[in-house]
């Protein structure tokens, strides 16, 4: 399914109207300390981050965005909250796009001095509703922060820059709760056609909040909702990227990198394959080829999957059979295995790039 949004543009990005699901992430560095946070987004630009957002929380962050900006090799974004005075000097520094949350901006005369500086230099405006900070007001009339509450939310200040006519806008509905995150966005796409940024906020540590990201995003996307999206872990944000990739990539969104194949072993299998399937995945993950590879460790699916596999193996006795786009290759010894299957990907990856049959 897919639900058709309005386009915007972030820096020379395209976003929503049928552009590819755009994968950010948080630095998590001092926005003050420009060497820290421009290594940190290289290395978030080397697993195939698009969007970076960097916190903004007093007047030196703010001021010091500009000699990040013009190092950044993606659009930034400057994260605003309680201050409207840090959006204004964080356009000046000439950021991408900026995150605004509507509980705690303050008057809607603030609201709409940022609103001016963003069109003088169309940037886009992302409003940022959280479930866990959401108007006293709309607390008050819905007791808790409901779905229907943080919809509430988000109409309200998308009408304030309507009003202003200014459509440069992105929504996101975030809440730590699976079923009220998903019921928000569902709510409201039927109500805008305006690009969605989604996430599960604070979903948790990398273990359970990659768990907890897959299901609730899955779903959205699933869907056809979602833009662009954001894994919210307490840890490596490199991680979030590789995250997020995963999780398009098992719904056929996008396709970064290698998608691996690998059986949970029962009592059949006569090789160590977990260890095996370890350390392929390990030494390929950041592949820059979308090859299919199975690791397979009995003769029951192993060798259909590992045929249909762009390279495979199928485990035997103390063995396994290596696979070629269908065609066996050899037989490999088991303290093997890892090796050939990895040097035979780099092979066909580096033949794939020169011939120019990368998708």
């Amino acid at each position: 399914m897919e639900v058709k949004t309005r386009q915007i543009k972030l820096g020379d990005l395209n976003i929503g109207g049928g552009a590819p699901v755009a994968v950010q992430s948080m630095c998590n560095t001092d926005t003050r300390d420009t060497t820290a946070t421009l290594d940190q987004i290289g290395r978030l630009a080397e697993v195939g981050c698009e969007i970076v957002r960097c916190a903004v929380p007093d007047m030196d962050a703010a001021a010091n965005l500009g000699s990040i900006v013009k190092n950044c090799p993606m659009p930034l974004v400057a994260d605003i909250h309680f201050d409207y005075r840090l959006a204004l000097t964080s356009l000046e520094q000439g950021v991408a796009g900026l995150r605004l949350n509507p509980g705690n901006i303050g008057e809607r005369w603030k609201v709409e001095e940022v609103v001016k500086a963003c069109a003088e230099r169309n940037v886009p405006i992302r409003i940022g509703v959280n479930g866990g900070s959401l108007e006293k007001e709309l607390l008050a009339k819905y007791g808790h922060p409901t779905a229907e509450a943080m919809v509430e939310s988000a109409l309200g200040h998308i009408r304030v820059l309507e009003e202003l006519n200014y459509r440069e806008i992105k929504v996101s509905l975030k809440a730590s709760d699976i079923h009220r995150t998903v019921e928000a966005y569902r709510l409201l796409a039927k109500q805008v056609d305006y690009p969605l940024h989604i996430g599960i906020t604070e979903a948790g540590t990398t273990w359970a909040g990659t768990i907890k990201s897959a299901v609730g995003l899955g779903t959205l996307l699933y869907d056809g909702l979602g833009d662009t999206l954001r894994v919210s872990l307490t840890g490596d944000p490199v991680e979030e990227v590789r995250v997020g990739f995963e999780i398009l990539k098992s719904l056929g969104l996008r396709q970064r990198g290698p998608i691996f194949i690998s059986c949970p072993t029962c009592g059949r299998c006569q090789v160590n394959l977990i260890e095996v399937a370890e350390e392929v995945e390990q030494r390929l993950h950041d592949l820059p080829v979308p090859l299919t590879i199975a690791v397979m460790g009995c003769v029951v699916n192993g060798p259909g999957e590992a045929k249909e596999a762009d390279l495979g193996i199928a485990g035997g006795k103390g063995q396994g059979i290596l696979f070629r786009n269908g065609e066996v290759l050899r037989k490999v010894p088991e303290d093997q295995l890892a090796d050939a299957l990895v040097e035979e990907a780099q092979t066909l990856a580096a033949e794939r790039l020169q011939n120019g049959t990368v998708s």
